[in-house]
């Protein structure tokens, strides 16, 4: 009778309990293994990876199809994945190849339509990042980019922006161009 009313049995619901701590404490593991990195968002493949994360997880939880043997050995696949990502990242052509390109998409109070377009961001978008850093003013926006994560970084206020923090910002020309008009100093190893 209580097996109906539930839609399952005793023994699944224990398997579910065990299959649930088992894949998070083999998610504490790995991550003590690997660092906390694992659940950074520094580039576009480390969102995707936690989010895999959670989804296998919620899978080896939750479904009776998926072992806890299979997802702990997926999850360790998972990490291994990342943790060989992250380490090729150090060199320049691999990273660009995993790697979303952070574009500016304001240079000081003008919107760059084309970087705009790139990043399938609107005008609107781009004012809601402006009121969520509490920016009061076009005039007092430095800069804003489009981070290789999707986030949305905006530099604003009095005091001079240096362009090496930039350096490697598509459109960053865009403010070297500027830098001449005061308020942005060109950093000694900023290049275009």
């Amino acid at each position: 009778m209580i097996t109906k009313w539930l839609g399952t049995s005793w023994l699944e619901l224990g398997l579910v309990v065990i299959s649930t701590v088992g894949i998070f404490l083999s998610v504490i593991v790995y991550t003590r293994l690997a660092g906390l990195r694992s659940f950074s968002k520094m580039s576009s493949f480390d969102f995707a990876i936690t989010v895999s994360f959670g989804s296998l997880m919620a899978t080896v939880a939750a479904s009776p199809s998926a072992t806890l043997p299979n997802g702990v050995v997926a999850l360790g696949v998972l990490y291994g994945m990342q943790t060989l990502i992250a380490l090729g990242r150090r060199r320049g052509n691999f990273s660009r190849i995993v790697d979303n390109a952070p574009k500016l998409i304001m240079a000081g109070d003008r919107m760059i339509e084309a970087n705009l377009r790139r990043g399938r961001i609107t005008e609107d978008d781009v004012r809601g990042k402006l009121r969520e850093a509490n920016c009061l003013n076009y005039a007092a926006v430095r800069a804003v980019v489009l981070e290789s994560t999707g986030d949305v970084s905006v530099l604003h206020g009095t005091d001079e922006l240096d362009l090496d923090i930039l350096r490697d910002v598509m459109g960053y020309q865009e403010l070297a161009e500027q830098a001449k008009g005061g308020g942005v100093r060109e950093g000694d190893q900023a290049s275009g």
